[in-house]
């Protein structure tokens, strides 16, 4: 005790943050309740915390969160994204893997909806697990694609991650989100690599993996439901083409998303009600608090970390570990996915990248491709038990045992590792797309 005690300030506050964490009490309480116990000990007054949460959170960028996760909800709300299930159903159903194939693409193009990982896990979750088990899949199994599928959210722009990341590391957003779209699409289809050791609990589902010749109406049926689907189909070519052309900024982007939702429910699908925005407007706005309150104070914990020059000391031991770029890379990896295991994504970065961004300087990394990859780092922690968040959603929407579902995620998981690895040595993947839109 008397050890902890003689540390600094700073390093109390990230000793009572974990010791709050272990306690269970939540990331944001905690992030607040250590940072201002550090700085009483420094010895400022309270009354600075209003004015720092206040700048904290008064960041243009930061306006993409809270209209980015009600865009998402309103497409579920509205039915947008049943239509769009539907289609991808009929179009892939007759491929090997069947509905696994299509939870697969339809969690990918949801991330370009969504920009949640949880978010899309309640919004698509119940629809494609239900999809799946008629196609012979278990229910752990179908719960688990999707957790993963859904987890790649945050890397498949427009992301609320690669928000976050370019406000903390002041690195351009519209760079992160055209760097990510190949890492995103190819995390993705690693997915695939794993559908044929899934087990089907049914002789049918059996069959059903294999590929069947269309049907006669298939053609006509496809038809109709391209058509029906549409304008909740545009959604991504309205978000990015906006974005990439130079029409709106990413920040902008989030409001078109919301008002593009709104019209399609209003006229195109004639779904929108004042029940349904008020549902959605009130589930969007519980959680958007959730991540602003985190971000508000992570301000506070931000702060004390500079003041007291937590950044030069960590940042410091991290270049001394080697003068192998390689290793101190797979060290700050490493430490990304144990901290993703236990933490949610955005306490992750703002507790790491004050710390990380100096090293990536000093060794010349882009952090463009730092980001892509702090993202897909991220995103296997939202698969990854304890915390896991993407498993407790997916367990509560389908009553599932959270062991159950987090057994049928380690080949998802295994993958996911494998393809992080390869983000990592090939930065090609990432730099690609910025350096041809230059």
């Amino acid at each position: 005790m008397s050890d902890i005690l003689n540390m600094g300030a700073g390093t109390q506050m990230i000793v009572a943050f974990f010791v709050l964490m272990a306690l269970r009490v939540p990331v944001a309480f905690a992030l607040g309740l250590s940072a201002m116990y550090a700085m009483w000990q420094i010895g400022f007054g309270f009354e600075l915390a209003g004015d720092l949460i206040a700048t904290g959170i008064a960041k243009y960028a930061l306006l993409a969160i809270p209209f980015f996760i009600l865009a998402g909800t309103l497409m579920g709300t509205l039915g947008i994204a049943e239509r769009m299930i539907r289609f991808f159903r009929i179009l892939i159903g007759n491929l090997p893997g069947g509905m696994g194939v299509v939870g697969t693409v339809v969690c990918l193009f949801w991330g370009a909806v969504s920009g949640s990982g949880p978010a899309s896990v309640a919004a698509i979750g119940p629809m494609i697990i239900k999809g799946m088990e008629e196609d012979g899949y278990p229910r752990a199994a179908a719960a688990a694609l999707v957790c993963t599928g859904a987890a790649f959210s945050i890397v498949i722009p427009p992301s609320i991650g690669l928000v976050i990341y370019g406000v903390i590391a002041e690195t351009s957003i519209s760079a992160l989100f055209i760097a990510a779209i190949i890492p995103g699409l190819f995390m993705g289809m690693l997915m695939l690599v794993v559908l044929p050791f899934i087990k089907s609990t049914n002789r049918e589902g059996l069959d059903k993996l294999s590929p069947a010749p269309p049907s006669n109406g298939y053609w006509r049926d496809l038809g109709r439901s391209f058509r029906e689907s549409f304008w909740g189909l545009m959604t991504p070519v309205v978000i990015l083409g906006g974005i990439y052309s130079g029409i709106f900024t990413p920040t902008e982007a989030a409001l078109v998303a919301t008002v593009y939702a709104i019209a399609v429910g209003a006229f195109a699908y004639r779904t929108l009600t004042i029940r349904a925005l008020y549902d959605a407007l009130t589930e969007a706005a519980s959680s958007s608090a959730v991540v602003m309150l985190v971000v508000a104070y992570a301000s506070l914990f931000g702060w004390v970390v500079t003041v007291e020059d937590l950044v030069g000391q960590y940042s410091g031991q991290l270049l001394g570990l080697s003068d192998n770029g390689g290793v101190i890379l797979m060290v700050i990896m490493l430490i990304l996915l144990i901290a993703g295991m236990f933490m949610d994504p955005v306490t992750v970065m703002f507790i790491s990248l004050p710390i990380f961004m100096p090293v990536v300087r000093e060794l010349g990394w882009d952090p463009v491709w730092f980001g892509v990859l702090v993202m897909v780092n991220l995103a296997i922690g939202l698969i990854t038990p304890p915390v896991g968040i993407n498993l407790y959603v997916a367990a509560n929407i389908t009553r599932q045992p959270l062991e159950r579902i987090a057994r049928a995620a380690l080949p998802f998981l295994a993958i996911s590792v494998i393809g992080l690895a390869i983000v990592a040595a090939v930065p090609a993947l990432s730099l690609f797309l910025p350096e041809v839109l230059k």
